[in-house]
């Protein structure tokens, strides 16, 4: 890891620890979901899925509010607001005996990790920019990526020895661990000089000036695609391996093997991004994801689930391909907004959400006897993805020919008038 500065590892860390609270309270919980909804009486299986959606809905929502306060009062201040609400929420979700009441819990859970999240996120920003700031956000989802590889196995170890509610307290307690080192190590990002008053018109404001850039606005959109076919694995994959296949044990470590193939392909990322450059990458992967899904549905549609290998395999490939997508989605749509970071990530991650959790929650109806439903899905977002990315490639070549069209009529403006 080539990282610029010594003290650039322990931001990385700090950053990537930020970004994993949000990360196991959404991953650990899976081999939890049936005795979660055994315990609140939950009827319909496929409302198993609500308690995957809806802290993302949170997390959408409370950026809203995390993005603009951290504007005005710093990134710090507000993580530990949102720690705070997390932890209520979690004890909410603990009490919880109903699927309304645990609903609510996952929503007010969303709204609090919004804080980490999204100021994780400007405070990248704060500090890089361009290819290097893609690599750092590389670099701080591979640590970022161990989440989803642990958590798992970890909510599995919980779940057997102490029931489904110590999921939720093992969640706090990390939660405030990686709260007081953010407050003993790292500085403050935002400096006094650069925070924004406090008034009501901050936020549409930055609504006006997140609006002006398209490179923002298109990369937001493809961010939603892409988090809405991500969020279908994520919130489908206990049901395909544990009902489908009847992988209730192994499901865990399939997951985590899935996982670090995402740890592998952000780490390359990291690597390729700085010879390559954000934008091909994402196209090249994009591109890659789509053809793969398209694949799947070709051979498979109408048919049953094919063995478990062959499954496998393309998981792994589509999920390698999104690996090296999200760090430079989030970086690109990111990079025109430095000047406005806090509020720019927080619509950011709120267009993205809008238009993850619909999506995602609408193509989860259809996962019920076969996967067919999930490949679909990332076959049309990734294909959606294209189409904008190659309309921003496409409106910046038309632009750079305009202004070499006006570079050089105005020499021949200037011959003309010496001639006369």
């Amino acid at each position: 890891m080539n990282i610029r500065k010594k003290s650039d590892t322990e931001f990385i860390i700090i950053m990537a620890s930020l970004m994993s609270l949000a990360s196991l309270s959404i991953d650990a919980l899976l081999p939890g979901l049936n005795e979660i909804a055994d315990s609140i009486g939950i009827s319909n299986a496929k409302n198993n899925q609500l308690l995957i959606t809806m802290i993302f809905l949170g997390t959408g929502f409370g950026q809203l509010i995390s993005g603009p306060l951290s504007d005005s009062l710093g990134r710090k201040p507000v993580v530990y607001m949102g720690y705070s609400v997390f932890a209520m929420a979690s004890l909410l979700c603990i009490f919880a005996t109903s699927l309304e009441m645990m609903v609510l819990g996952r929503i007010l859970q969303g709204i609090g990790l919004s804080a980490p999240k999204t100021i994780s996120m400007a405070m990248v920003r704060d500090r890089f920019v361009g290819d290097y700031m893609a690599r750092i956000m590389s670099f701080v989802t591979v640590i970022f990526i161990l989440a989803p590889i642990v958590a798992p196995s970890f909510g599995k170890l919980m779940l057997d020895n102490f029931g489904w509610q110590s999921i939720f307290t093992s969640q706090v307690l990390f939660g405030l661990f990686v709260v007081i080192w953010l407050w003993q190590r790292q500085p403050e990002t935002l400096i006094e000089e650069k925070r924004k008053k406090m008034k009501l018109s901050l936020f549409t404001e930055g609504v006006k000036e997140f609006s002006k850039y398209k490179q923002t606005i298109i990369f937001t959109l493809v961010s939603g695609l892409a988090t809405a076919a991500f969020m279908v694995y994520l919130s489908s994959s206990q049901h395909i391996f544990q009902v489908q296949y009847g992988l209730v044990n192994e499901f865990p470590y399939i997951f985590a093997g899935i996982a670090i193939v995402v740890g592998l392909s952000t780490f390359l990322n990291g690597t390729f991004v700085i010879r390559f450059g954000m934008l091909k990458l994402v196209s090249a992967f994009t591109l890659a994801l789509t053809l793969i899904s398209l694949t799947y549905v070709f051979l498979y549609y109408g048919e049953p689930n094919p063995d478990l290998p062959i499954l496998l395999i393309f998981f792994v490939m589509m999920i390698f391909c999104v690996g090296f997508m999200f760090g430079n989605i989030n970086a690109l749509a990111m990079q025109p907004i430095g000047h406005i970071a806090g509020i720019g990530a927080a619509i950011f991650g709120f267009v993205a959400t809008i238009i993850a959790v619909p999506l995602a929650t609408f193509i989860g109806r259809y996962i019920e006897l076969t996967a067919i439903a999930l490949f679909i899905g990332f076959a049309v977002c990734g294909g959606l993805s294209l189409l904008l990315i190659h309309y921003f490639k496409w409106s910046n070549k038309r632009k750079a020919v305009e202004q070499e069209s006006k570079l050089q009529v105005q020499p021949l403006l200037v011959s003309d008038k010496i001639t006369k």
